[in-house]
C-alpha cells in the first residue's frame, strides 16, 4: 500500500490567496482561495482559474511558467512572484474508487478504523485524507496512522494521502494578512498567530479545497465519496456505494447523516466506532454529503463540501454520524439529551461483527402494570385563591377526580386554612411549599416534593394544574371515565388550553368561574404562544422520571414504544413531542374529547389580585397590561362546561355542610373584597384598572385573530388606535413597525 503527504502551501500574490499552482501536461491551474472581492482576470491560456474563485482589487495576473524549473513567475499588479508547482498526481487514483476524508482530531487508530470499514463494506480503494489539524500538527497521528494500516491493512485499500495545509481553512473570513508571506520582495517567513477560536480545528470554511483536491489527485478517479472521519456509510444489500453511482443516471448520489451515540463509555476509554449503538427516537435532519462518479457528470461541476454543484441527485443514501468521536472529550450527556436515546440492533451487531466492541448498552427499566381501577390525583400550587378553591375541588371532584394534592406559601386571605380544613375532613392533602429551602420556584419546588408523596405514587393517573384550570370533557356524561374510554389504550393525554377571558366582566362576584365567564379564544388561534399551551393527564406506569408543569418531564428512553400519547381530540403525538413539547401546534392541537378551560385573568377586579400576590412559577415576571391583553380573550362563547354546573353546585352544597368549611370560605371572600378595596385606593393599580376595563382593551379582547407573534411580544400599545377602531380587510394581519418596546416587556413579564 502507498502511504504519502502532501501540504497546501498557500502564498499571498499582493490582495489574493493563492493555495496551489497545480501543474499538468497541458496546464496550469490557479487554485485561490475564498472571501475577496472580485473575479480573476488571467493572461495567457496556460493559466485556469479553477472555479469562480475571487481576487481582490480587480487584480489582474500575467505571467509564464516552466515545468522543468518548477516554478512559475507571475506578476499580479506590477509585482513579480516566483511560486512553485505543485505536480498534479491524477495517476496515484485514476480508475479507483477513492474518499475525501476530513480529519479534524481524530486519532490514527479511528482513521485506521475508518478505512478498514469502508474498504470491506464498500471495497474503498484511495483515500486523500484532509487533515485540519494545520501545520503544528504532532507526527503521532501519522505514526499511528502508518503503524495502524501496516498492522492490519485492510484488503482493498492502496493508496492513502494524507494533506495538511499552512492556511486555516476553517475560518472562513481570514484575510491575506493571516496567511505566509513568500514573495521577492519580501523575504523569509511572516507568521501570525491565528486568533481564537482556533481557525485549524473550525468548521471548513474554505470551499476551494474541495476543487484542489480534485484537479490535484481525484479528477480521473472511478467514483469518490466525502465524509467525515467520524462518518460511517451503511451496507448496502449485494453492492458498494461506488457500484451505485457508477449505474447511476445522474452520476452522483447524494449521503444523508443521522447522528448516533453510545449509551455510555467505559471510565477512562476514548469512544470508538463500536460504541455507537444510540439514535435519537426524535432526530433532526440529516446531513448532506455526497459520492461522484468524475467521468459520469459535466467537467463544469463544482465540488464542495455538502454538494457537487452543477449536478442533481435522484438518490440518497444514509451514513451514521459517530458523534462521541466528533466531541471527543464530552460526556454523553453533554453531546445529547439522554432521554432521546434508543438502542438500534443493527448498530449493535454492527459493533460486534466489525469493531469486536462489547458496548455498554442501556439498563432494562421495568413499568409499572396497568390497573383496572382509575385513582386520579391533581397536584397544584396556591397562593391566595381562596374564593375559588371550593368550586374548583368541587368540579373536579364531580368529573372524576379522586385526590387532591396542594401547596401553598405566603397566603394571607385564608387560603391556607381552608385547605388545611378540607385536609381534616379528607377531601385534600395539604403541605407547606418548601421553595425556601431547597432554592426554586415555588411551583417547581412543589412537584419536587410531591415526588416522593404516597399519594401521588399510588395514583392510577395523575395531573399537574392549577386552580384557573378547568377538564372540560365533551363525551359521555363528561366524566373522567368517559374520557378514558374514548382514548382506549392512551397512557398520556394532553388537554390544550382555551383562553377564556373576562367576558367584560368587571367586578368581583362570588358565584361560579364556570358560569361567569363564558367568551373565549376560537379553536384556531395559533398566537399567541401561550393560547395553545396544554396540561397533560398521564398514567402513572413510570414512562417518566418526574413531574413536570405541562407533562411529565425524564422520558425513559428505554420505554418509548409504550408511550400512547393523544391529544384532546384522541390523535397520536408525533414522536418529536414526547420529550420537550408544552404546547399544541397546527398538527397536534385537538379539542374533540376534551378542552382545558384556562380562567387566567377572571374579572378585572380579581386580576388586581392576582397581579399584586406574583406568579408560581416565572416569579420575577410582572403580570401587567400585556398578560392582561395575551390571556384576555373574548372572541367566542363557549358555555359548554356549565352542563356539569348542577352537579358541580350539589358537590360544593356538600362540602359546605363540613364543619368549617362555609365559614373559611366567606372568610377568604371577605379577604379577596378587601384587597381589592385596598388595591383600588392606590393611584398605579386605580388607573391600571381604568385600563383594563376600558373601551380599548375590551375591543382588542375580540382581536387576537388579527395579531402576530410580534405584537404579543410587544405589548398592546404598539396597536395605533385606527388599527384598534377601523375596519380590516379579510386577511389582515398588525405588524407593529417597533419592537423595541417588545423587548422591554418580555424581560418584565
Amino acid at each position: 500500500m502507498i502511504y504519502e503527504e502532501r501540504r497546501i502551501a498557500a502564498r499571498r500574490l499582493g490582495a489574493c490567496r493563492l493555495l496551489a499552482a497545480l501543474h499538468g501536461s497541458d496546464r496550469l491551474d490557479l487554485v485561490f482561495g475564498a472571501g475577496l472581492d472580485a473575479m480573476p482576470t488571467v493572461a495567457g491560456p496556460e493559466f485556469q482559474p479553477v472555479g469562480a474563485y475571487r481576487i481582490g482589487g480587480g487584480a489582474r495576473i500575467t505571467g509564464t511558467c516552466s515545468a522543468t524549473s518548477g516554478t512559475a513567475d507571475l506578476e499580479v499588479n506590477g509585482t513579480t512572484y516566483a511560486i512553485p508547482l505543485v505536480p498534479q498526481e491524477q495517476d496515484l487514483f485514476a480508475g479507483k474508487t477513492a474518499a475525501i476524508v476530513i480529519r479534524n482530531g481524530e486519532s490514527g487508530a479511528i482513521v485506521a478504523a475508518w478505512l478498514q470499514y469502508h474498504a470491506e463494506v464498500h471495497g474503498l480503494q484511495g483515500a486523500v485524507i484532509l487533515d485540519m489539524a494545520g501545520p503544528t500538527a504532532d507526527r503521532a497521528f501519522a505514526d499511528s496512522l502508518r503503524e495502524a494500516l501496516a498492522t492490519s491493512p485492510p484488503a482493498t485499500l492502496e493508496t492513502v494521502v494524507r494533506l495538511t495545509s499552512d492556511v486555516a481553512l476553517g475560518k472562513p473570513d481570514l484575510g491575506p494578512e493571516a496567511l505566509p508571506i513568500n514573495a521577492p520582495d519580501a523575504p523569509g517567513k511572516d507568521r501570525m498567530t491565528p486568533p481564537a477560536p482556533d481557525p485549524w480545528t473550525a468548521p471548513l470554511g474554505e470551499p476551494v479545497v474541495f476543487e484542489l483536491i480534485r484537479h490535484w489527485f481525484l479528477g480521473r478517479a472511478r467514483a469518490v465519496m466525502s465524509l467525515e472521519a467520524y462518518d460511517l456509510l451503511r451496507p448496502l444489500d449485494g453492492e458498494t456505494v461506488f457500484d451505485r453511482v457508477a449505474r447511476s443516471d445522474a452520476g452522483i448520489v447524494m449521503l444523508v447523516g443521522e447522528r448516533i451515540y453510545p449509551w455510555a463509555l467505559r471510565k477512562g476509554e476514548p469512544a470508538g466506532f463500536g460504541d455507537h449503538i444510540c439514535r435519537r427516537f426524535d432526530g433532526t435532519r440529516g446531513n448532506a454529503r455526497w459520492c461522484v462518479a468524475p467521468a459520469a457528470v459535466s467537467p463544469d461541476t463544482v465540488w464542495r463540501h455538502v454538494r457537487v454543484v452543477g449536478t442533481q441527485a435522484t438518490e440518497a443514501l444514509p451514513y451514521d454520524r459517530c458523534m462521541a468521536l466528533r466531541h471527543r472529550e464530552a460526556k454523553v450527556s453533554e453531546i445529547v439529551p439522554k432521554s432521546s436515546l434508543v438502542e438500534d440492533q443493527a448498530l449493535i451487531e454492527r459493533a460486534r461483527k466489525m469493531f469486536d466492541c462489547d458496548p455498554l448498552r442501556p439498563p432494562k427499566v421495568p413499568i409499572r402494570k396497568r390497573r383496572k381501577k382509575k385513582r386520579v390525583t391533581i397536584v397544584t400550587t396556591m397562593k391566595n385563591e381562596g374564593p375559588f378553591i371550593l368550586e374548583w375541588i368541587s368540579y373536579h371532584r364531580t368529573i372524576g377526580v379522586s385526590d387532591f394534592l396542594v401547596y401553598t406559601n405566603d397566603c394571607t386571605d385564608g387560603t391556607d386554612s381552608m385547605l388545611k380544613l378540607l385536609g381534616k375532613h379528607g377531601i385534600v392533602q395539604h403541605r407547606e411549599n418548601p421553595f425556601r429551602s431547597v432554592g426554586l420556584k415555588p411551583q417547581h419546588a412543589a412537584l419536587q416534593a410531591a415526588e416522593s408523596e404516597r399519594l401521588v405514587e399510588k395514583a392510577d393517573w395523575a395531573v399537574c394544574m392549577d386552580v384557573d384550570e378547568f377538564v372540560n370533557i365533551h363525551v359521555g356524561n363528561g366524566r373522567l371515565k368517559d374520557l378514558f374510554a374514548a382514548v382506549g389504550d392512551a397512557n398520556l393525554i394532553s388537554m390544550t388550553w382555551r383562553l377564556f377571558g373576562n367576558s367584560d366582566i368587571h367586578a368581583f362576584e362570588d358565584r361560579f368561574v364556570i358560569d361567569q365567564f363564558t367568551r373565549c379564544a376560537p379553536h384556531l388561534i395559533r398566537k399567541p404562544h401561550q393560547a395553545w399551551g396544554f396540561k397533560t393527564l398521564f398514567e402513572n406506569i413510570g414512562l417518566f422520571k418526574k413531574l413536570g408543569v405541562h407533562r411529565p418531564k425524564g422520558l425513559k428512553p428505554q420505554l418509548v414504544d409504550q408511550i400512547r400519547w393523544v391529544n384532546g381530540s384522541g390523535r397520536p403525538l408525533p414522536q418529536s413531542m414526547f420529550r420537550n413539547a408544552w404546547r399544541s401546534t397546527t398538527n397536534s392541537v385537538g379539542y374533540d374529547l376534551v378542552t382545558l378551560n384556562h380562567y387566567a385573568v377572571r374579572s378585572a377586579e380579581s386580576f388586581l389580585v392576582k397581579r399584586d400576590r406574583g406568579r408560581v412559577n416565572h416569579v420575577d415576571r410582572d403580570q401587567g397590561m400585556s398578560y392582561w391583553f395575551r390571556m384576555n380573550n373574548n372572541e367566542e362563547e363557549d358555555r359548554s362546561i356549565q352542563r356539569m354546573s348542577a352537579a358541580v353546585k350539589k358537590e360544593l352544597a356538600q362540602l359546605k355542610k363540613l364543619d368549617g368549611v362555609a365559614e373559611a370560605h366567606e372568610h377568604s371572600v371577605r379577604c379577596h373584597r378587601a384587597k381589592i378595596a385596598e388595591l383600588k385606593a392606590r393611584e398605579d393599580y386605580r388607573a391600571f384598572y381604568d385600563e383594563l376595563t376600558g373601551n380599548r382593551m375590551e375591543t382588542l379582547s375580540r382581536m387576537h385573530h388579527l395579531f402576530g407573534r410580534d405584537t404579543f411580544l410587544a405589548g398592546p400599545e404598539v396597536i395605533p388606535d385606527d388599527v384598534v377602531f377601523g375596519e380590516h380587510p379579510k386577511g389582515y394581519i398588525f405588524q407593529p413597525k417597533n419592537l423595541e418596546a417588545g423587548a422591554n416587556h418580555m424581560k418584565n413579564e
